[in-house]
């Protein structure tokens, strides 16, 4: 069983939810949570799995604790592990960015040597446009908690049992 560290940013909650939503559904591997503020690169977490977790602020921006760790982001050397993203999105108050953050920290992570896992089909999403998109599937698990909770448990659910492969 592979060592899991999930990694968030949040200003409102929402992420933290996620994130607290996904290690319960990892309950069995131990993970552990970490605040991206709480993060340096030098801290990062030596774990073999490292799960992402980013809201999209505004117009396709980061949340401000990811945007403050983003510059530092191209200094980790992260050889042999395996990247999942995760994040919240707007898709009624921005469709034309929704989860942009996503494949934002995709961009800047795919430098560092890792491994990516985690994509997700649009089927069941409403939205415009997104960064988060590579070859038609989202880089990441994208939620929308202020107005899709009631498919956060099961998005959530189908994501972290696609990931189960990799995590044995």
């Amino acid at each position: 069983m592979k060592s899991i560290a999930i990694i968030y940013g949040s200003s409102t909650g929402n992420t933290k939810y996620a994130a607290q939503l996904i290690a319960e559904k990892l309950a069995g591997y131990s993970p552990v949570l970490k605040d991206i503020a709480e993060v340096s690169p030098e801290g990062f977490p030596e774990a073999e799995v490292l799960m992402l977790g980013c809201p999209t602020w505004s117009i396709g921006e980061l949340q401000d604790d990811w945007d403050t760790f983003f510059p530092k982001i191209s200094k980790l050397n992260l050889n042999g592990k395996t990247v999942a993203f995760f994040g919240q999105g707007d898709c009624e108050g921005y469709p034309d960015t929704f989860a942009d953050a996503l494949g934002i920290l995709y961009d800047e992570f795919a430098k560092t040597g890792c491994t990516f896992i985690g994509e997700v089909s649009t089927d069941g999403y409403t939205f415009d446009d997104s960064q988060a998109l590579r070859n038609g599937v989202f880089v990441g698990l994208p939620l929308d908690e202020d107005n899709e909770s009631d498919k956060t448990d099961s998005r959530v659910s189908a994501w972290v049992n696609s990931l189960k492969q990799y995590l044995d």
